[in-house]
């Protein structure tokens, strides 16, 4: 997850136009809780340093949109989104990141790097590998982040955005900086996994610590023990646990940054604004969603930008998946 200040917030739903919803609906309806069969399967591509594991649907030429997911999740958070969108005529990309699921290192002497540039270069290295100039990126969490800096540094890559909880790119000097007391205690895997108690604690109960914070992120969302199990196979990847401690540490400036990433960095530790078409989304339960109903974050997005909170929580297009395909599609739109 990304660091920001726990609220609960009231609900604001932005309109949708009525042809988008009663086609959403309709879509919704034909393929009411989206089957395994109908996201799968999983594709593998070779892109950049990863071999990629990925699921696509919908038509090859339509307008490409990259669904992003964050921790701990997997590609499974898109699994109804996923199927609404190709039903409108995209053509929808969703990878698992470095260290989940079915994407692997291409060589064993590659090093794991966690710098938030990383994840970003990844994606585009995707993009390259199918061919895609441009495309509607969308995500949560480390999703949202990963959205953010390529729309940031690369815009001509990124034809809209939306991310959840809106501006995510990591500031390390700020993350120096103590929360107040409550914002502190949600974080308290962050601090955690920067012990070498943390690392075991993950290497050896890593479904129970995903699912404990699955709970917490979503306290209104009921999902099956299935559900989640189906995630947590993804988290069997040789990688995970180093990416995600890595990645934790790096966030709170204990694990060095890598010096490929350097000027990047330097360009991303000055918080670039946004100007590709974004929507927003925030989840009224989700215990990082910012004060201000977006206000927070607002002045960082300088394009057509428009703003929405969902009555759920952290897990936003697996809570709300029909809310969330229109948002992608109203974003690519606007």
């Amino acid at each position: 997850m990304e660091n920001h200040r726990p609220s609960r917030r009231g609900i604001l739903r932005a309109g949708v136009p009525a042809a988008l919803a009663v086609g959403l609906g309709t879509t919704a309806a034909s393929s009411a809780r989206a089957s395994a069969g109908a996201f799968g399967p999983v594709r593998q591509i070779d892109a950049g340093v990863l071999n990629v594991g990925y699921v696509e649907l919908g038509p090859a030429h339509g307008t490409p949109v990259v669904l992003m997911h964050g921790f701990p999740y997997d590609i499974h958070s898109y699994e109804e989104v996923a199927p609404l969108l190709a039903a409108q005529g995209y053509r929808v990309v969703v990878p698992y990141f470095r260290g989940h699921g079915s994407t692997t290192f291409r060589s064993a002497g590659t090093p794991r790097n966690v710098d938030q540039a990383a994840f970003a270069l990844d994606i585009l290295a995707l993009m390259d590998a199918l061919k895609i100039q441009r495309a509607v990126l969308a995500g949560f969490d480390w999703g949202s982040r990963t959205g953010d800096i390529i729309a940031a540094l690369w815009p001509e890559r990124v034809r809209a955005l939306v991310s959840v909880t809106g501006y995510l790119i990591t500031n390390l000097a700020a993350n120096l900086l103590p929360l107040a007391p409550a914002a502190e205690n949600a974080w308290w895997y962050q601090y955690y996994f920067a012990t070498e108690r943390g690392k075991l604690g993950l290497e050896q109960n890593t479904a129970e610590i995903g699912q404990f914070i699955w709970k917490f992120n979503s306290p209104t969302w009921n999902f099956t023990q299935a559900v989640y199990d189906r995630t947590a196979a993804a988290f069997r990847n040789p990688d995970y646990v180093p990416i995600v401690i890595g990645n934790y540490r790096w966030r709170l400036s204990r694990k060095p940054a890598e010096p490929e990433y350097a000027a990047l960095e330097t360009r991303l530790q000055k918080a670039p604004a946004i100007g590709v078409p974004t929507i927003t989304l925030d989840g009224k339960d989700d215990p990082f969603t910012p004060p201000g109903e977006g206000s927070t974050y607002r002045s960082h997005f300088t394009g057509k930008y428009r703003h929405r909170t969902l009555d759920v929580g952290h897990n936003v297009p697996q809570e709300a998946p029909r809310e969330f395909a229109r948002a992608v599609i109203e974003a690519d739109r606007l």
